[in-house]
């Protein structure tokens, strides 16, 4: 923030101003797109902290600040994908570590696990994270991370952040929380001890399907000391024109997570109640096996919802809706539907899939900001032809 640096401000005004003050040149309220790959120099090391675009860019460095306060970490770096940034965080450690992952993870995420690091010498084992005693079970002597998301997707299993980050760092490991579902709207995993937060920037943060980012947050400037080389290093960073569309879908994060989640909580209810659903996986639901936990370290339960019908229709299903639109990704205005084991984990295989509930029959959906009248009755016309 500016002028008054003591000013204590809330989240849905850090969205707006954190990161950036209007420039010296017209004072522009909205950010420039600063284009240049390089910087001139009033003499060899005479720069203004910008020598060339990979190493820094000023409006990248304005995302990352923004994702640092919102965050409340020590600094943040901004990627071309989510993907890069949790596999620059894996590359950061050495050759032989272990690292522990929820059992329900992205599909994305197990994939450069198991494909691309094990094939480096990295050690992966994949557990249920809400057990706390089966994640101390799995550490051993060279286990240096424990990467969970909560809630998982797309089964919506919420961990105990907090207490898993105690774990783990009585064992000299360290913690990284996937915030995609949750945003730093609805729960702040460095707050109950995570060392790194990642999120999908594309879903949520930018929030209109039109932009492909990663962000990687640290709670310690050592870590992100050491993050920072590793981007200018490897170079996969985000672009000034995908960090200005992230800059600009960010200030309208809390009204949109707001709608997002009151949608959610009603299309949830509906699909609870209806006698051709078999089960809803949401964390809003009394009946959610977490369901106090997420009430306890979330203000919030977010727009991302699964569930299963009573009988193998969902090709039918899927035929017979309107609103919602059969695609891949989550998080922004548009609702979305999609069919996880044949989708978006796909490249976990079918027996791993299995193991953790992540049927054929699994619907998964991203509720968007529509009226919430018009999602249901979607929803429940398709379900009557079905």
């Amino acid at each position: 923030m500016r002028k008054n640096s003591s000013l204590k401000t809330r989240l849905a005004t850090k969205v707006i101003h954190e990161g950036y003050e209007p420039e010296p040149l017209a004072a522009c309220v909205a950010p420039p797109i600063y284009m240049s790959t390089t910087y001139a120099q009033d003499g060899v090391g005479g720069h203004k902290g910008y020598e060339y675009a990979r190493s820094n860019n000023p409006t990248r460095e304005m995302l990352e600040k923004n994702m640092s306060a919102l965050e409340e970490a020590y600094g943040s770096c901004a990627f071309a994908s989510g993907m890069a940034a949790i596999s620059t965080l894996i590359q950061d450690l050495n050759q032989g570590d272990h690292i522990i992952c929820c059992a329900s993870i992205y599909g994305g995420s197990y994939r450069v696990f198991t494909k691309v690091f094990a094939r480096h010498g990295f050690q992966f084992s994949f557990v249920d994270t809400t057990c706390l005693k089966t994640v101390e079970e799995a550490f051993n002597s060279r286990t240096k991370l424990v990467f969970v998301e909560s809630p998982t997707n797309p089964l919506m299993e919420i961990s105990d952040i907090g207490a898993i980050c105690e774990l783990a760092h009585k064992k000299g490991a360290q913690v990284c929380v996937d915030n995609t579902f949750m945003t730093p709207y609805l729960q702040s995993p460095i707050n109950m001890g995570a060392d790194y937060v990642v999120h999908s920037a594309t879903k949520y943060l930018g929030g209109h399907s039109d932009v492909i980012g990663g962000i990687l947050c640290m709670k310690n400037k050592e870590d992100w000391e050491r993050i920072r080389f590793i981007q200018k290093s490897v170079g996969a960073v985000l672009s000034p024109f995908d960090s200005w569309l992230l800059l600009r879908g960010i200030k309208t994060l809390a009204v949109r997570m707001r709608a997002h989640e009151e949608n959610a909580n009603k299309v949830a209810a509906f699909l609870d109640s209806h006698p051709k659903v078999s089960k809803v996986f949401y964390p809003g639901l009394s009946n959610h096996p977490q369901h106090k936990l997420a009430q306890k370290q979330a203000c919030g339960f977010g727009g991302m919802l699964s569930f299963e019908l009573k009988q193998d229709k969902v090709k039918e299903f899927l035929k017979c809706l309107n609103i919602f639109l059969l695609a891949e990704s989550l998080g922004a205005v548009e609702s979305l539907v999609c069919i996880p084991a044949k989708m978006t984990h796909a490249s976990i295989p079918a027996e791993e899939r299995l193991k953790v509930g992540i049927t054929d029959n699994l619907i998964r959906l991203s509720v968007g900001i529509e009226d919430a009248e018009d999602l249901i009755a979607d929803l429940k016309a398709a379900l009557e032809l079905v």
